[in-house]
């Protein structure tokens, strides 16, 4: 009776502080301290899932445990173990997520945006500056960034993991962590002042792609309301010997990989495997697969059959993503990577991506963009159109200064991952050509009244913004994010028509043996 008093005494303590101290929050794990700026609240650091560690690796996530007193909410927490050094430090416990809101009391039910970052599900962190929720929050809607798992600890597929889950299956353990994170936001936002009736999923490469998947997942079903994807989509067909835009195996396939990977680390077993500490452990293929269960099917499938989470959704890609994914370094290295890639669709998507003679140009890496964005999204746009209800908004992102004919940049437009500061409305944590500064700036402050507004309304239209109409099979129409906001075809419409004959035959039993 004493201990039960005693707790009753601390918890009308606590929540006295929290109704006079506006750090002070209570969620469902116990209660944290924030930090306050103006009217600016921020969270970081809080636990949505335990540790994934020890008996734990290659699990999926648990809920988190409970604590006593009050946690401390005020650093980063480590990011995933990865091959690089983010800002926040990097651990096996890595299952932390952060909030930022302006609302004044947990009644305010202010629309929320949960961010999950890119980095080719081999990195990622929450603590990117470019990435933090401090702007965004000032146009009405809470922020939140979510952590998942990434490389060999996230995407891991073996016989003996999938025998141990009680679905069967393994491998898409960082994609379930995005899911236990929203499962979180569903529970606890409104103590931050958030709508848990009224949340968008965006991201931005493997982020894009990850809320791709979240729109397939059964598992993700009611845990959020819209999407918005950046140079995303996850639509092509599963392949032994992967491509960007062709990334996804079968669960037979990744466990093939894992038996590999189990041997080539030295260990006999993944008992073994568990008891190497994380930051010892080689590294591996990291990427989601189709495991019939957190992702069932094939994307495309899915779409034709309208098996998905109809939501509205905002997608879009940059001008220039080949820049970034075309790695040959002379033509004839270029032409030979497309034909054992392509085979006997090479010579057509050549002719429709020309190339110069003497050098690899913009034309023939959009081959490079279109096969891992463009075409995701331009079809992820017509299936949605045509199966689905929910309207569909496509982007265009092509902002870049126009370099002189002397640069080795002339003939560049925009590359991977360059819209971000522009959504985030942080363009002051990159750097950029100070003749472009306020160019950038508007287009940076149209980006957030759009992102936000279709937070808050599944349409990103508003006062004093360029008319963004939805697109449709019969109006296929895209907004150009640039220093002109308008409206526009999709961008290398025939060419694309092109590629998708090779995207549907790779889905034929034909196409299928390909390696």
């Amino acid at each position: 009776m004493k201990t039960k008093a005693l707790l009753i005494i601390i918890s009308v303590i606590i929540f006295s502080c929290s109704e006079q101290d506006p750090s002070i929050v209570e969620v469902e794990g116990g209660v944290l301290k924030g930090t306050v700026e103006g009217d600016l609240r921020v969270f970081k650091g809080i636990p949505f899932a335990q540790p994934p560690v020890g008996d734990l690796r290659w699990k999926a996530p648990q809920p988190p445990e409970k604590w006593d007193g009050i946690r401390q909410a005020v650093e980063y927490a480590p990011s995933p173990i990865q091959g690089g050094n983010p800002p926040s430090g990097k651990s096996e416990d890595c299952l932390y997520l952060n909030v930022w809101t302006r609302a004044q009391s947990n009644q305010d039910k202010l629309p929320v945006m949960v961010w999950i970052y890119g980095g080719g599900f081999g990195a990622g962190t929450t603590a990117d500056p470019v990435c933090s929720g401090v702007e965004l929050t000032k146009e009405g809607v809470v922020v939140v960034a979510i952590a998942y798992r990434v490389g060999i600890l996230g995407f891991l597929a073996h016989p003996v993991l999938s025998a141990e889950s009680p679905n069967g299956v393994s491998g898409n353990y960082g994609i379930q962590d995005q899911i236990a994170g929203l499962q979180w936001v569903q529970n606890n936002i409104e103590a931050f002042g958030g709508d848990p009736k009224n949340v968008t999923i965006f991201g931005e490469s493997a982020g894009g792609i990850s809320v791709s998947m979240l729109c397939a997942s059964p598992l993700a079903e009611g845990l959020f309301h819209r999407a918005i994807s950046q140079s995303g989509g996850s639509f092509g067909p599963t392949r032994a010997t992967t491509y960007p835009g062709e990334n996804m195996k079968t669960l037979e396939m990744a466990h093939a990989d894992g038996k590999a990977y189990v041997k080539r680390a030295g260990g006999n077993s993944i008992e073994e495997l568990r008891q190497i500490p994380a930051d010892s452990l080689p590294g591996g293929r990291g990427w989601p697969i189709v495991d019939g269960h957190v992702i069932p099917d094939v994307q495309h499938k899915l779409y034709e059959k309208g098996k998905y989470n109809d939501v509205p959704v905002m997608i879009g890609y940059n001008s220039d993503e080949g820049a970034s994914f075309t790695w040959s370094r002379s033509p004839e290295d270029f032409v030979k990577g497309i034909e054992r890639r392509y085979g006997k669709f090479a010579d057509t998507l050549l002719s429709v991506y020309p190339m110069g003679e003497n050098k690899i140009t913009r034309t023939a890496r959009d081959l490079n963009r279109d096969a891992a964005f463009g075409w995701q999204t331009w079809v992820w746009a017509e299936l949605q159109s045509q199966t689905g209800k929910s309207p569909v908004y496509y982007y265009y992102f092509d902002q870049h200064p126009e370099y002189p004919e002397d640069s080795p940049k002339y003939g560049y437009g925009s590359p991977h991952g360059q819209e971000v500061a522009y959504a985030f409305g942080t363009l002051d944590e990159i750097e950029k050509p100070n003749d472009f500064i306020q160019v950038d700036s508007a287009l940076s402050e149209t980006m957030v009244s759009y992102w936000t507004n279709f937070s808050k309304y599944g349409d990103p239209n508003g006062e004093n913004l360029p008319q963004w109409s939805a697109y449709t099979h019969s109006n296929p129409k895209v907004m150009y994010l640039d220093a002109d906001p308008h409206m526009g075809t999709v961008p290398s419409e025939e060419s694309m028509m092109v590629l998708d004959s090779y995207f549907k035959w790779r889905m034929t039993a034909e196409g299928q043996v390909m390696n």
